[in-house]
């Protein structure tokens, strides 16, 4: 191996370090599915709160037969592009049916949320134009960006002050594209939508909402945030992920269809990589369906996700500004995050640390995810347990 590649790999001794103290909070090997209860590979059953899976559909049954009866008829995998050869009747049928649900007239599917991100952004980044970003949209966002031919402008988050100084400071006839969170992923907070759409308005920008943590638990059948404010028309395009609510792998955009179009064709994320796998694609579809049939589901989601407000408020604890069923646990320290996450597993706790660079160093907290599966039982247990953990770290009182 190269000597200097190895040595400059080294210098970076942070995964070290925490390892050596005991603390060390990734990568930890489950071996059953994504439920409220999990078996980790060394036979311990721990409380799941660090899941994506807002509405438990992960290890549903329907989804697990959807995805043999297509691995069954299709095999594996599509053996290459959508371009060319890998687009199926499937694809194409799971389009026509998110372009509806989430009120636009086209969609296409990428392998991964991230590569719908890094291919839009980056595709409709064009020369001479600009793209603005809030400063804590998620890393596909950012990289897409800067892959882009634009000229990239950050505004504080969440500040619509800061927004209207960039939006401000671009050519008034250039091409401009807001990129923001519907559901912000660490803070659990949603993007200010209706002021963003005056503001586009006003500054003849297009908007585009990750709506990845908004799928499945907000607006009408959990179609996200631009239903939830009311604003889909508003709203350019819309992107959604099929590994949180919808218990799959993969990603849609949605727009209009001559935009769709164009991203079909432009795309690179889209082009160069591997089409979905037939199984990631009917359990997507099988998903959508259980999510505008099943309605109890989301309320169930949002009882235990008030309830976890409620009792994290009254403990004492700081849960900023959450508004969703992700909730920051703010520690600000990234040691005593690291050693909370273990701390709480060996309690039979699982959650996850934020620390940088996703967040800055004041900002370092413990993401608290709520799943539909869950019930008030498991979050009380839970919450208990944390706070006999935060307290002899001296973070509450």
């Amino acid at each position: 191996m190269n000597k200097l590649l190895k040595e400059i790999c080294a210098r970076d001794t942070r995964s070290k370090e925490a390892r050596e103290q005991g603390i060390y909070p990734y990568y930890r090997p489950i071996s059953s599915g994504q439920d409220p209860i999990v078996k980790m590979a060394d036979g311990s059953d721990v409380m799941m709160f660090g899941s994506n899976s807002y509405l438990g559909l992960s290890d549903d049954p329907r989804l697990k037969e959807a995805a043999k009866a297509a691995i069954d008829k299709y095999g594996t995998s599509c053996s290459g592009s959508r371009f060319l050869n890998g687009t199926l009747d499937l694809h194409e049928d799971l389009e026509k049916r998110l372009a509806a649900f989430v009120g636009k007239e086209a969609a296409v599917t990428f392998s991964t949320g991230f590569q719908v991100n890094l291919g839009v952004v980056s595709a409709l980044g064009f020369r001479g134009g600009y793209i603005l970003l809030d400063d804590t949209d998620h890393a596909c966002i950012i990289d897409g960006s800067r892959l882009s031919f634009s000229t990239v402008y950050k505004f504080r988050h969440n500040d619509m002050q800061s927004l209207e100084q960039k939006l401000k400071a671009c050519e008034p006839d250039a091409p401009k594209m807001i990129v923001v969170d519907g559901v912000y992923s660490m803070l659990g907070d949603l993007c200010p939508l209706p002021r963003i759409c005056e503001l586009a308005e006003q500054y003849n920008a297009s908007v585009m909402v990750d709506d990845a943590h908004g799928l499945g638990v907000f607006g009408e059948n959990g179609s996200g945030t631009a239903s939830h404010f009311g604003l889909t028309d508003k709203v350019d395009l819309i992107m959604g992920t099929f590994s949180k609510s919808f218990g799959s792998l993969g990603g849609f955009i949605a727009g209009d269809s001559e935009v769709i179009d164009f991203l079909k064709h432009n795309a690179r994320s889209l082009i160069f990589s591997a089409s979905m796998t037939p199984a990631a694609v009917a359990a997507a579809s099988c998903a959508l369906d259980i999510m505008i049939n099943e309605p109890q589901r989301r309320e169930n989601l949002w009882d235990v996700t008030r309830y976890a407000w409620q009792l994290f408020r009254e403990r004492g604890f700081d849960i900023n500004a959450t508004e969703s069923p992700i909730i920051p646990v703010m520690v600000r320290d990234t040691k005593k995050a690291m050693a909370i996450v273990t701390m709480a597993y060996k309690e039979g706790v699982f959650i996850t640390p934020v620390i940088a660079p996703a967040v800055a160093e004041k900002d370092v907290l413990i993401r608290f995810a709520l799943m539909a599966t869950h019930t008030r039982e498991h979050v009380k247990t839970a919450i208990d347990k944390l706070e006999v953990i935060f307290r002899q770290l001296d973070i509450i009182r």
